[in-house]
C-alpha cells in the first residue's frame, strides 16, 4: 500500500514545501511550516482525488452589454456606509480586520441592529464568545429588542445548514474566520488549510445565493490581519478598524474595494452606549490645538472623497548623543529622513546636532505624500522658536530637488479648511480656479527653500519690533 503523500504548509503565507524547513521559503518566517495531508485543503488537486468530474461549457458573452449597479443593503449608519462605498453588497464577502478590544465587535452589533430594525434578516454567528456575553453587549448598546438572529458554532457545515434553514438572511457576520472549522479539512482549527477551506465554503455560500456575508479577522503585532493573505484575494472587500488605545476616536480604513473606491475612512468615536459617528473629522483632531505654540502646522488632507485637517507637531531639540534620535508617529520615518535631507542640503537648514520627534495629532496616521510641505514648516518652526500663522493650513509634495510639487484635489482642501475659520495656505502653485476664495492670501513657493525664508523673515521682523 503506498504511503500517504503529505505537504508542510507555511502558518503565515501559505507556501506548501515538499519538507520541512525552519524558515519558509515564501515569508521568511522561523518555525511557521506544519505537516498537513494532501487529501484536502492547499496541496490538493486532481490528481489526488479518486475520480475526475467532467468539465461543462459555460456561456460566453461580450463586452458590450447592459450595466446594472451592484445592489446593496443600506445600514443607516452612514461612516459604516461611507466606508462601504455606500452600504453591504448582496452576494458579497466583506473581511473586516482589527486589534483585540478595538471595537470590532460592538460595530457589528451596531450595524446588525441597524439593519433587523429596518426588516432585514440578519443572522450573527459568534465562534469566540457565548449567546449570553453578545446580548450583554446589546443590552449596553440599547439594541436588544431588534430582531438579530444570534447563534454560537464553529462547524461549517453546521453553520450553513442552519441559515439555509427558513427565509435567506440579507447578511450574516461571522465572528471570527480564525475559528471556523470544516469537516473537509483534517487540520485544526485556525490553521492555513482550515481558515482558507471554511472562507471558501462561506463566499460560495454568499455568490450563490445573494446573501452578504462579513468575516472578522484577528489581526497580527504588524498590524495585518492573521491567517493566509490568500483569504483577502478571496473576499470582494477589505476594511482595518484602526485606533489607539489612549484615544476614544476610531478609524474604519477601505483597503480594498470591488464595489467602490479604496482609500475611504469613515470615524467613530467610542463611548459608553457604543460608537458614535464623527460627522467632521477636522474638528476631532483640530480639537486641543494651541495656535501660539511653535512646531505646530495644520495639514489639509485627503482621505478618499473627504478631506481632513490635521495637525503636524514637531519638536527639535539639542542632542547630548553621537546620533542624534529620530522619532515619528503617524508617519513614514524613511519620509522624514528625505525632508530633513532637502532642508540641510538646498535650505542651510541644520539638524545634525539636534534630535526630532514627530507626531501627528490625535493618532492619526498618514500616507500621502502632501504632507511634505507641513512636516517642513513644522520643523523649522520648532527649530526657530517662532510659531507659524494660527489660520495658515499646509500641503505640498517636496521633491529630491527642494521643488514642491502640485497635488491633486486642491480646491476640496481649501474649501475645508475655509470652513473652520482658517483664512490663507501655503500650498503648490496651481491654477486661479483651484484656489478660489485662498487665491489672494494663499502662498504658491516654488521650492522649498521660499517657504523657509519666509518663516525667517518673520522672525526677523519680530526682533526688529522687540
Amino acid at each position: 500500500m503506498a504511503k500517504a503523500r503529505s505537504q508542510f504548509i507555511c502558518q503565515n503565507c501559505g507556501t506548501v514545501h515538499s519538507r520541512w524547513a525552519g524558515k519558509c521559503d515564501g515569508c521568511g518566517e522561523w518555525n511557521t511550516l506544519v505537516e498537513e495531508g494532501t487529501a484536502g485543503g492547499i496541496g490538493s488537486g486532481p490528481s489526488s482525488m479518486k475520480s475526475a468530474r467532467k468539465g461543462r461549457a459555460v456561456t460566453l458573452t461580450s463586452l458590450d452589454g447592459e450595466i446594472e449597479d451592484a445592489p446593496r443593503i443600506v445600514s443607516g449608519i452612514g461612516e459604516l456606509d461611507r466606508a462601504t462605498g455606500g452600504g453591504f453588497v448582496r452576494g458579497s464577502a466583506l473581511l473586516v480586520g482589527g486589534d483585540p478590544g478595538i471595537g470590532k465587535s460592538t460595530l457589528l452589533t451596531q450595524a446588525a441592529a441597524a439593519l433587523a430594525s429596518k426588516g432585514h434578516r440578519i443572522v450573527y454567528v459568534s465562534g469566540e464568545e457565548a449567546v449570553a456575553q453578545i446580548r450583554l453587549r446589546a443590552q449596553r448598546l440599547g439594541v436588544a429588542s431588534t430582531p438579530v438572529e444570534l447563534a454560537a458554532e464553529t462547524n461549517v457545515e453546521d453553520i450553513l445548514a442552519t441559515i439555509a434553514d427558513g427565509k435567506r438572511p440579507d447578511l450574516v457576520i461571522l465572528d471570527s474566520i480564525q475559528t471556523l472549522w470544516t469537516d473537509t479539512a483534517d487540520s485544526a482549527p485556525g490553521t492555513v488549510t482550515q481558515v482558507r477551506s471554511s472562507a471558501q465554503a462561506m463566499i460560495r455560500y454568499a455568490k450563490s445565493t445573494g446573501a452578504a456575508i462579513v468575516l472578522v479577522g484577528h489581526v497580527t503585532k504588524e498590524g495585518q490581519i492573521a491567517g493566509p493573505r490568500v483569504v483577502e484575494h478571496m473576499v470582494d472587500g477589505v476594511l482595518y478598524f484602526e485606533g489607539e488605545g489612549g484615544h476614544h476616536y476610531r478609524i474604519l480604513r477601505t483597503v480594498k474595494n470591488r464595489f467602490g473606491p479604496t482609500d475611504e475612512i469613515g470615524v467613530f468615536e467610542m463611548s459608553d452606549r457604543g460608537l458614535r459617528e464623527v460627522a467632521n473629522p477636522s474638528e476631532l483632531f483640530l480639537g486641543e490645538r494651541s495656535a501660539k505654540s511653535p512646531g505646530a502646522a495644520v495639514f489639509a488632507g485627503m482621505e478618499g472623497t473627504r478631506p481632513v485637517l490635521v495637525e503636524i507637531q514637531a519638536l527639535v531639540a539639542p542632542s547630548p548623543l553621537g546620533t542624534p534620535r529620530r522619532a515619528v508617529v503617524g508617519w513614514d520615518s524613511s519620509r522624514l529622513s528625505m525632508v530633513l535631507a532637502v532642508l540641510e542640503t538646498h535650505c542651510g537648514v541644520r539638524f545634525a546636532q539636534h534630535d526630532v520627534y514627530l507626531n501627528v495629532a490625535g493618532g492619526y496616521r498618514i500616507s500621502e505624500p502632501a504632507a511634505d510641505l507641513a512636516v517642513a514648516a513644522a520643523l523649522v518652526s520648532s527649530l526657530t522658536g517662532l510659531a507659524l500663522p494660527a489660520d495658515c493650513v499646509y500641503f505640498g509634495e517636496i521633491s529630491l530637488s527642494g521643488a514642491i510639487r502640485p497635488v491633486a484635489h486642491a480646491s476640496q482642501r481649501m474649501k475645508e479648511a475655509e470652513k473652520l475659520g482658517f483664512r490663507q495656505a501655503a500650498m503648490p502653485v496651481v491654477g486661479e480656479d483651484a484656489t478660489g476664495a485662498f487665491s489672494a492670501r494663499s502662498f504658491q513657493p516654488t521650492v522649498l527653500a521660499d517657504l523657509v525664508a519666509r518663516i525667517a523673515a518673520t522672525r526677523r521682523g519680530k526682533l526688529d519690533d522687540e
